[in-house]
């Protein structure tokens, strides 16, 4: 099994989801779910460049006219979503992703912010707020936005420190660049700054990797992102026909050891957290549902799993946004686009997303949830013989290898109906 087949974020991936027909109304939907501490999301598909690496449903030099089109969309949708929600859910914690929601000026920040507390309930006094931004537009008028409306984890992509790779990723970002905006986020005073990392670049040495490193050190992060470079097709790295594949995993390594040295403990194979500073946005996906407002966003019911079509492609993304802002209000009243789970698809998803946090798989929670054992439901010897996993009567875990190896582990659980959908599918 290679070290690197996928990025396991969410089950089943997007590319499983297929046209809803007929298409469910939301008030169905959300009907009998526990909505009392929903996970609200914004999606803002705009960026001012497009790295090598990225796959995530974005484009770059949006017009403004485009941006408020695409505002007065959200707050047609996010209309709908609330009448259709059952009365008192509640949200218990928000992210803003995209795209780069800082891509929005000041103005429109504001603009996204009053929607999701004066259309869909959501309280920033009360409840987290996660928000990410990328070097160039982390500035001091957009951070005061986000600070004066109780944001609490801003998350900033800088993946290299070292101005070479970061052209090598196809970043044209400059390190004088990416310390004054991390300066700026200081400064703007929010409790949980992240850093995200990347390894296994054109070029990156265990020499650089140690600079970059330190480097996001130096801020004291309350968090750090170590991500492993992943070139996918439609992407500008996939384009240039590369194999990155050898050297990522002693990278990740050399890395892993770096941050647990220095007193971070690790939650995931990315994630690595200082100690006494928890997570301001813990969304608890086994669990909880998700309401997600954009073109590019996923909801998530105990049953379905829901968004609008994906695509990677310049050309049909572009149109998909295009198509997502001229949208009557009407259109915003059903799920266009999912995947429905059965039991058995649910406890696969509860197992694959327990197993590759660092804390592992609860058996007891398990089997309160389903009634049964997850090693009666699931064989995991395979990666047990490699030791890979290990199991007591309380938890099934990772082992530190088995970690390193999350993003093999991940794709391996996938059911076949889940694989045959994505292996199907047609990435525009």
């Amino acid at each position: 099994m290679r070290p690197y087949e996928a990025y396991v974020y969410a089950y089943p991936h997007k590319t499983a989801y297929r046209p809803l027909e007929p298409r469910p109304r939301l008030e169905e939907v959300w009907a009998g779910e526990s909505t009392d501490a929903l996970f609200l999301y914004l999606h803002v598909p705009f960026c001012e460049m497009r790295c090598g690496f990225c796959n995530l449903f974005t484009r770059t030099g949006a017009p403004e006219e485009l941006v408020g089109s695409y505002l007065d969309a959200l707050q047609r949708q996010a209309e709908a979503v609330w009448r259709a929600l059952p009365p008192g859910a509640r949200f218990a914690t928000t992210a803003i992703g995209g795209g780069t929601p800082t891509y929005l000026e000041a103005p429109e920040l504001a603009r996204l912010l009053d929607l999701a507390e004066q259309s869909m309930g959501a309280d920033f006094s009360a409840t987290p707020l996660g928000v990410e931004t990328s070097p160039a537009t982390a500035t001091p008028d957009r951070l005061a936005v986000l600070a004066e409306r109780g944001t609490t984890r801003v998350s900033i992509g800088v993946q290299s420190f070292i101005d070479t790779e970061a052209r090598a990723a196809l970043r044209p970002q400059r390190r004088a660049e990416v310390e004054a905006a991390l300066a700026a986020i200081r400064a703007a005073g929010f409790p949980t700054l992240n850093i995200d990392l990347i390894y296994g670049i054109d070029g990156q040495t265990p020499q650089t990797w140690s600079h970059s490193l330190d480097a996001a050190l130096a801020w004291r992060p309350e968090e750090i992102y170590l991500y492993p470079l992943y070139v996918r097709p439609l992407t500008g790295l996939g384009l240039l026909g590369r194999d990155w594949d050898d050297q990522r995993l002693g990278l990740y390594r050399q890395g892993r050891d770096h941050l647990l040295g220095a007193g971070y403990e690790q939650v995931s194979m990315r994630m690595f957290r200082r100690p006494g500073t928890e997570s301001t946005t813990e969304y608890r996906c086994q669990s909880d549902g998700m309401v997600g407002l954009g073109c590019g966003a996923r909801s998530y019911t105990s049953g379905l799993h829901y968004s609008f079509e994906y695509a990677v492609g310049v050309r049909h993304v572009r149109a998909i946004i295009d198509d997502f802002v001229r949208l009557p209000s009407s259109a915003f009243d059903v799920a266009n686009v999912g995947f429905a789970l059965d039991g058995a698809e649910r406890r696969r998803r509860h197992l694959i997303q327990s197993l590759l946090q660092a804390e592992g798989l609860d058996r007891a929670a398990y089997k309160s949830r389903f009634g049964a054992d997850v090693l009666g439901d699931f064989s995991l010897d395979a990666f047990a013989e490699r030791d890979w996993v290990t199991a007591d009567s309380t938890r099934v875990r990772l082992t530190p290898e088995g970690l390193a190896r999350s993003d093999a582990i991940g794709p391996a659980l996938f059911s076949g109906r889940v694989r045959a959908l994505m292996d199907s599918y047609d990435l525009r």
